[in-house]
């Protein structure tokens, strides 16, 4: 294992643990870095994300930083949204899929960098 991959793990964990989408960071590093296909890295990005997620739910649960009715509502129509999502990439091809993903990094990308909330950052000061 080379030094880049176990960065990306290592990077990806501690983006995902607080709770920003670090398999971003490892579905980036597995396609473009390595010969792994794009459906391929979502599917690994998916095992990687179990353990981060269960550990995570453990120290902000315990941190009660939790609103579990608003959290399992939202986990409802994301196991709702997941069945979609896996039939629907089943009728796309990689390249679009592909496409889509960087689309939504660049959205994303543009919503931070304009947005105009108060971070706690802003509010510490």
């Amino acid at each position: 294992m080379n030094i880049a991959a176990l960065l990306a793990g290592l990077f990806s964990g501690i983006i995902g643990a607080m709770g920003m989408g670090g398999g971003a960071v490892l579905i980036i590093y597995l396609t473009l870095f390595t010969t792994t296909e794009q459906l391929t890295a979502q599917g690994i990005n998916l095992i990687f994300f179990i353990p981060i997620a269960l550990l995570s739910v453990i120290i902000y649960s315990v941190k009660k930083k939790i609103k579990w009715k608003t959290a399992l509502t939202i986990a409802g129509f994301g196991l709702i949204g997941a069945v979609a999502g896996i039939f629907l990439s089943d009728l796309l091809s990689e390249k679009w899929t592909g496409y889509l993903f960087g689309i939504l990094l660049i959205v994303m990308g543009l919503k931070e960098i304009f947005s105009k909330t108060n971070n706690t950052l802003e509010k510490n000061e």
